[in-house]
């Protein structure tokens, strides 16, 4: 007989670790803007994560590195006043956090206060930690991420998966110890072997949220963008495309233009 799943007016971090512990799998989407988080939220995502990977869907630019703090708050506050349900995390932009332990609690509570952002998250392990504590210290709720970190791309040289050799693993799952035994309430693993993410998702209490990371994990986060077929020039693995707007899109742009120059747009209907 199957448990009715709970449902959740609003969801916090605690909703997470319920689900976790119900065996309930967490949904998670990206939104940088009041329009798609709308539609995000209304459609029941759990999480809403205004990524810094903002910096390539929105600005164009080929890494995450460019974003600033303030394009970040600017996009959370947008965000947040479309959400009536979800949690929204909110990512610390390069070089707000990872090396000076003060300015990574600045920058969180320039997050928390200018956006109304629910929670943040970063990017690494112990390299990261008196960051962590400092900013768990001031009752800002810290998601963590380990894996492929983007903002540290140049340091890894390549976007292929991460942790697949037994030093790198371990370091991993120590780190993920480390960071439940700090009080995060989350973690994301990108682009890891599934076996090891599952490993890690059965090693510790809080939620493990996977993107290229398999299906062991306890739940998934995509870019909206990815998943919608916005983009057209991304093809990794673990996406999977639930539209093609790329095409569609274009097909009605292409509509528009031939009625406009053809006169049948606006029509007498569509006149005042």
């Amino acid at each position: 007989m199957s448990v009715a799943k709970k449902q959740y007016k609003r969801i916090t971090t605690k909703s997470l670790v319920e689900m976790k512990a119900n065996g309930e799998k967490i949904s998670m989407l990206t939104a940088y803007d009041y329009t798609m988080a709308k539609i995000v939220d209304g459609a029941g995502i759990d999480v809403i994560l205004v990524g810094d990977s903002a910096s390539n869907v929105m600005a164009g630019h080929e890494t995450t590195l460019p974003i600033t703090l303030n394009e970040m708050i600017y996009h959370a506050s947008s965000v947040v006043r479309a959400v009536e349900r979800s949690l929204v995390v909110v990512d610390l932009p390069f070089g707000s956090y990872q090396s000076d332990p003060k300015e990574a609690l600045r920058s969180a509570i320039r997050i928390m206060k200018e956006s109304g952002g629910h929670s943040i998250k970063v990017e690494g392990g112990k390299e990261i930690k008196e960051s962590i504590k400092r900013i768990l210290n001031a009752g800002i709720p810290v998601m963590g991420h380990l894996g492929l970190t983007p903002q540290s791309i140049y340091k890894f040289g390549t976007y292929t998966v991460r942790a697949k050799e037994e030093e790198e693993a371990e370091k991993l799952l120590e780190d993920a110890l480390m960071l439940e035994r700090l009080g995060c309430f989350a973690l994301v693993l990108e682009k890891v072997p599934a076996t090891l993410a599952e490993r890690v998702a059965k090693s510790i209490t809080i939620p493990v949220i996977g993107i290229g990371a398999g299906g062991g994990v306890d739940g998934q986060v995509l870019v909206t963008h990815d998943m919608l077929g916005m983009t057209h020039e991304f093809h990794p693995r673990f996406l999977r495309r639930y539209l093609d707007l790329y095409s569609e899109m274009t097909t009605a742009f292409e509509s528009y233009i031939t009625d406009v120059k053809s006169k049948d747009f606006p029509s007498e209907k569509e006149q005042y």
